[in-house]
C-alpha cells in the first residue's frame, strides 16, 4: 500500500476510534458482560482492523465488523486462559453459542447498548465519585489521567475507585439494562446527577488555572443529547437538562478574555453568545416546560433562559428570575441556590436586601467555606460603599478559592478597594 493511502487509512481509522469506540465498548459490555474482559476485546479488535484493513479494505459495517472481532477475540482469549482456570473454558464456550454474530443485529439494539452502559456506570450502588469516574471512562472514553487531571485527584486513586466500581457491578451482579419505565424516573436521577457534575466542572472548574475545561462541557452535553435521544420517551428532565447546559454553553466565547480572565455576566458581550445553541435550547425546554413534571433542571434552565433573552444586562426581567428562584428552592432546597436567590434579589430590590439573605446563610454556618458566597457578599458591601468590610470578604474569598482565574479576578477587586492583593 502506498505512504499515501496508509496515512489515509490510518486517519479514517484514528476517526472511527473516536467516533465508534465507546458504541462498541458497549455492545462488548452487554455481549461479554464483564467490562475488563470488553476494553480488552476493544483493543484487541482495533489491533486487528490495523493488521486486517490494508489488506481487505475497510468493511461495508465497521462497527459490526469490530464488534464482532472483538467478540471472537475475547472467546479466544478466554480459552488460552482455560489452561489455567477451567472455569473460563465454560465461559468461552457459553459465550461463543449463547449471542449471534453482532454484525446481524439491529442497530437500535446496538444503539440501546449505549444507554445501558450509562445507567451501569450510574447505578445507585456506586458511591457518587465512582459514578462520575465510570461514566467518563467507560462512556467518554477519557483515560484515567484526563479523570484525575480534571478532578484534581490522583491518578491512582480514581484508578482504584474504578476497580471497585467494576468489583461492585461483578459481585452485586448490578444488571446491565436500562430500568422499565415504572423504575426509570428514580434510576434516572442520578445519571441526570452526573452528567450535571462533569458540565459543571467543564463549565466552572473547582481548582486549577482554566477557566473552562471545554473537553468536559462539550462531553457532559454529548451525554446529554445521548440521554435524550435513547430513552423510550422523552423525559422533562433530561430535555431540561440538556436545555440548560446548552445556554450556559453559549455564553463559553464570552467568559472569559483573550488573555485568560474572568467576565461576569453583567460584562460580557452577549453579540458573542451562541444564539444557536440558544434557539435549540429554547425548543427544549418548551417541551420540558409542558409537562406536568416541572423538575429542579426545567427551573434552572427557565432562569438561565430569562438571562438569554435579555438583550442588555439591564434589561434583565429580575422579578421573573426571583420568581423562578422560589420555585426551585421548592423544588430543590440548598443553600447555593439560596445564594443564587439572594443575589437575584439584590438586582431587583437593592444590595442591601440581597446582603441580609446572604448574611443570614453564612450565619448558619453554610456556606462558610464556599469562596463565592464571601465573594458575592463582598460585591454588595462594594456596591454599598462599605470598603472595609467588603475588603475583609474579599480576602476571605481569596483564601478560600482554589480556581486561579478567580484568585486573579479577586486579587483585581482587592486593588480596586485600595488594599494589598497578596495571596495571603
Amino acid at each position: 500500500m502506498r505512504p499515501a493511502h496508509q496515512a489515509e487509512l490510518r486517519e479514517r481509522l484514528e476517526h472511527l476510534y473516536r467516533a465508534e469506540s465507546r458504541r462498541v465498548l458497549a455492545t462488548l459490555v452487554r455481549l461479554l458482560g464483564d467490562f475488563d474482559l470488553a476494553e480488552e476485546a476493544l483493543q484487541d479488535a482495533f489491533a486487528a482492523a490495523i493488521g486486517q484493513w490494508p489488506r481487505d479494505g475497510i468493511p461495508a459495517n465497521p462497527r459490526a465488523w469490530l464488534i464482532s472481532t472483538g467478540r471472537f477475540k475475547a472467546i479466544d482469549r478466554l480459552r488460552r486462559r482455560a489452561r489455567f482456570d477451567a472455569l473460563l473454558g465454560e465461559l468461552a464456550a457459553r459465550l461463543d453459542e449463547q449471542a449471534p454474530d453482532p454484525a446481524e443485529q439491529a442497530d437500535e439494539l446496538l444503539e440501546d447498548d449505549r444507554l445501558r452502559l450509562i445507567f451501569t456506570c450510574c447505578h445507585p450502588a456506586l458511591p457518587p465519585d465512582a459514578q462520575v469516574a465510570m461514566t467518563l471512562r467507560e462512556v467518554c472514553g477519557l483515560t484515567t489521567e484526563e479523570i484525575a487531571r480534571a478532578f484534581l485527584t490522583p491518578p491512582p486513586t480514581v484508578a482504584q475507585r474504578i476497580v471497585r466500581a467494576k468489583a461492585r457491578i461483578r459481585d452485586a451482579r448490578i444488571p446491565y439494562e436500562v430500568p422499565s419505565m415504572a423504575e426509570l424516573p428514580d434510576r434516572l436521577e442520578p445519571v441526570l446527577r452526573v452528567v450535571y457534575l462533569v458540565f459543571t466542572e467543564g463549565y466552572a472548574p473547582a481548582a486549577g488555572d482554566a477557566v473552562l475545561r471545554a473537553d468536559l462541557a462539550d462531553e457532559a452535553i454529548r451525554l446529554g443529547r445521548l440521554l435524550v435521544e435513547l430513552l423510550p420517551e422523552p423525559d422533562p428532565e433530561a430535555l431540561g437538562l440538556l436545555a440548560l447546559l446548552l445556554l450556559q454553553n453559549s455564553r463559553r466565547a464570552a467568559r472569559v478574555t483573550a488573555d485568560g480572565e474572568v467576565v461576569l455576566l453583567p460584562d460580557q458581550d452577549r453579540s458573542r453568545w451562541d444564539r444557536q445553541q440558544i434557539a435549540e435550547a429554547a425548543g427544549l425546554l418548551g417541551r420540558a416546560s409542558a409537562s406536568d413534571r416541572v423538575g429542579p433542571y426545567t427551573l434552572q434552565a427557565a432562569i438561565a433562559a430569562a438571562h438569554a433573552e435579555a438583550p442588555t444586562a439591564e434589561a434583565t426581567d429580575w422579578d421573573q428570575i426571583v420568581r423562578l428562584y422560589d420555585l426551585l428552592a421548592r423544588a430543590d432546597p440548598s443553600p447555593v441556590i439560596e445564594l443564587n436567590r439572594a443575589a437575584a434579589v439584590a438586582m431587583r430590590d437593592g444590595p442591601a436586601t440581597g446582603l441580609s439573605l446572604i448574611d443570614a446563610i453564612l450565619a448558619r454556618g453554610q456556606l462558610d467555606t464556599f469562596p463565592l458566597a464571601h465573594a458575592a457578599r463582598a460585591d454588595l458591601l462594594r456596591r454599598l460603599g462599605r470598603i472595609p468590610e467588603a475588603r475583609a470578604a474579599y480576602r476571605r474569598a481569596l483564601d478560600l478559592s482554589r480556581q486561579e482565574p478567580q484568585r486573579r479576578f479577586l486579587r483585581r477587586r482587592l486593588r480596586e478597594l485600595g488594599h494589598p492583593a497578596d495571596d495571603g
